[in-house]
């Protein structure tokens, strides 16, 4: 969503966790018309996982076709993942991310999310995971706290490409999901994956939070297979209504 970075906050939508991310000002870039923050967590593990966050540009940066990558990579025999926060909080409005990369091949271990955050409360997800079991379903739509009954819903991508579309459309009074197959956003009955209405009581306020987009590791286990890990961002939209 071009937007994001994250704490432990998408870790909540599978498992109860704390954590904090610190917001290192010293590497940034831009990304579909807006400036980004590239997270950092130094030598020390951060939430989610815990796991070790890098800015180096082998795991955050901006292809010749203006495209987004995050990836998890080993380094030292540390596995390094990747976030971007939004610079400035954009509130309600329709968040819209163009996916270039299958994310439903993930490894079972790793965790995609493409969310707003304020804290562990006032949090809206997209995220591709399967939290570490092989079976699991891929992805989920959650409002947090997602383990409060009626807040989350787990579907599988299916995806026809490596193409997909996810948006979520933030209100006082609801949040509308949707995840396609390829890149647009008019559903149609060949295209759609999913979609959903929120409507309960943990609809977040509009509170200075930000957009971010993140790649980590679920509880800090290395992937499965032991192969470095990627998302690819083709653009992010914030539409206000």
């Amino acid at each position: 969503m071009g937007l994001m970075l994250a704490t432990m906050s998408c870790s909540k939508s599978a498992v109860n966790e704390t954590g904090q991310d610190t917001i290192n000002t010293d590497r940034t870039l831009s990304f579909s018309g807006m400036d980004w923050i590239v997270r950092t967590s130094g030598t020390a593990k951060q939430g989610p996982g815990p796991n070790l966050f890098s800015d180096a540009p082998e795991n955050v940066w901006v292809d010749e076709q203006g495209r987004l990558h995050l990836k998890i990579v080993q380094k030292g025999g540390f596995w390094y993942c990747a976030g971007v926060i939004l610079r400035r909080s954009m509130g309600y409005g329709q968040y819209v991310f163009y996916i270039s990369s299958d994310v439903s091949k993930l490894d079972q271990n790793v965790v995609a999310g493409l969310f707003t955050y304020k804290n562990d409360h006032e949090e809206i997800d997209i995220e591709f995971s399967r939290w570490s079991v092989a079976d699991n379903k891929d992805s989920q739509f959650a409002v947090q706290p997602s383990d409060r009954a009626g807040n989350k819903v787990r579907y599988d991508l299916n995806l026809l490409g490596t193409q997909s579309t996810h948006a979520f459309d933030w209100q006082p009074d609801r949040i509308d999901f949707i995840s396609l197959q390829g890149h647009g956003l008019s559903p149609k009955p060949e295209n759609l994956i999913q979609e959903w209405t929120y409507t309960g009581d943990d609809i977040p306020p509009k509170n200075e939070e930000r957009l971010r987009m993140n790649l980590w590791l679920f509880r800090g286990a290395a992937p499965s297979d032991l192969k470095e890990q990627e998302i690819i961002i083709e653009k992010v939209e914030f539409i206000k209504k």
